[in-house]
């Protein structure tokens, strides 16, 4: 029986994932929920057909082998009954002639597994601006006694504002939308600065140098003790935002 997923929020971009890999489906749509939207899983070909007709949907995120039937063939079907839904295939198939087919059944994009979660939702982005779906709304999102607010570009420790420049804010909500994740140099200069940045990264390493520090500042004139999200740098390749572990009682 295909899995039936709940109705997504239709205040958020909806995407419904279509994927037989427990693993790879739990990924994708824990992932989306955490960065703004509104994701749905099936697992079956059929299951996708259903819903896809069911419900509303601006993106379908479709992977070919499928346990009940060719993903192409529900390409086809959708892109038939549904003519403005952004499908982007995810599939192992390597071969030019797997991906000319793939885009002649209707999919508006290929990512060939395994690919990352920061690539797709770069292209997710660039896409749904095309699509003109509006953009994600993001939660305040909590780490430790820190709360930041992106709608409202506000952080706070133990309900005081801590008073971060702009690029320091940036760069803290970047990593907090991708909490536990590797984040690349090139991804933070990337996102925070401009993506077709090919100058020094020595703009990253002082900017995180003052977030820290006004973390740490800010933290020092509570008063009292404050549990601040752990900011690693990873030599060689980024950084990694982790949430500090509750006290323990």
């Amino acid at each position: 029986m295909p899995v039936a997923p709940n109705a997504p929020d239709r205040s958020r971009p909806r995407v419904l994932v279509v994927e037989d890999d427990a693993t790879i489906g739990h990924h994708l749509e824990t992932g989306l929920r955490g960065h703004g939207y509104a994701p749905a899983w099936c697992r079956t070909g059929a299951g996708a057909l259903v819903e896809a007709l069911r419900a509303p949907y601006d993106v379908l995120l479709l992977d070919l082998g499928l346990p009940d039937m060719d993903g192409l063939d529900v390409a086809r079907q959708l892109r038939a009954r549904l003519p403005d839904l952004l499908i982007v295939v995810l599939t192992a198939r390597t071969e030019d002639i797997d991906v000319i087919a793939g885009l002649d059944a209707g999919a508006d994009d290929y990512l060939v597994k395994p690919f990352s979660l920061t690539v797709l939702l770069a292209r997710l982005r660039a896409h749904l601006r095309r699509h003109a779906v509006a953009p994600p709304a993001r939660e305040p999102v909590r780490l430790g006694d820190l709360v930041v607010d992106v709608a409202a570009r506000r952080c706070a420790l133990h309900g005081v504002e801590v008073p971060l420049r702009a690029k320091e804010f940036d760069l803290l909500a970047v990593l907090a939308g991708r909490v536990g994740e590797a984040v690349s140099r090139e991804t933070l200069m990337a996102e925070v600065w401009d993506e077709n940045w090919f100058g020094s990264t020595k703009t990253l390493d002082v900017t995180m140098a003052g977030l820290r520090r006004r973390l740490t500042e800010a933290a020092e004139a509570n008063g009292s003790p404050a549990r601040l999200p752990e900011i690693t740098t990873l030599r060689g390749h980024g950084y990694r935002l982790e949430q500090q572990p509750a006290p323990s009682s």
